[in-house]
C-alpha cells in the first residue's frame, strides 16, 4: 500500500466545543462548526473542507490542462455545494459544482473543460468506492 500523503493529516480536539486543530505537512488550520450548531465559526466546518478539496482540485486540474494546451484562459471560478435526498429509503449525497470561464470559448473547448473538471482526482475519489478503516490507538 502506498499512501498519497507523505505525512498523515492529524486532528486534535481543542478545549472549545467543536474546534479542531488540523495538522498538515506545512502547518495547521482550524476547523469549527457554525454558531447555529454550537461552534464559534473559527474556521471552515467539515462540509466546507470537503467541498474546498473538490474546488481546489478542479481548479488545479483545469489549470494544468489549460497550461498544457497553451490556452488563453486567465480566470476560472468554481462553486460547489452539497445536499442530501432520500432515495429508495437511503440517504444519497449530491454535490452541485459550477464552472465559470472568464474568457469566451467555443462549445467544443467548453465540453472538453467540463470533461477535465469531471475527472479531477478528488472528483474520481468522491464518485468511486471509498472504504474507511478506523481503529482506536491507546
Amino acid at each position: 500500500m502506498k499512501y498519497i500523503l507523505e505525512t498523515p493529516i492529524k486532528g486534535i480536539l481543542d478545549a472549545q466545543k467543536y474546534k479542531t486543530i488540523i495538522h498538515w505537512r506545512n502547518g495547521i488550520l482550524i476547523s469549527d462548526e457554525p454558531e447555529k450548531l454550537g461552534g464559534r465559526d473559527l474556521g471552515p466546518d467539515p462540509y466546507t473542507l470537503l467541498l474546498s478539496s473538490l474546488v481546489a482540485c478542479t481548479l488545479a486540474t483545469l489549470k494544468m490542462y489549460i497550461d498544457q494546451k497553451q490556452m488563453d484562459i486567465s480566470e476560472i471560478e468554481i462553486e460547489a455545494n452539497i445536499y442530501y435526498k432520500i432515495e429508495s429509503g437511503e440517504t444519497v449525497a449530491y454535490i452541485d459544482r459550477s464552472v465559470r470561464i472568464g474568457s469566451p470559448i467555443d462549445p467544443e473547448t467548453n465540453q472538453k473543460l467540463l470533461l477535465v473538471a469531471e475527472n479531477c482526482p478528488i472528483s474520481r475519489t468522491l464518485k468511486g468506492n471509498i472504504n474507511i478503516s478506523t481503529s482506536v490507538i491507546k
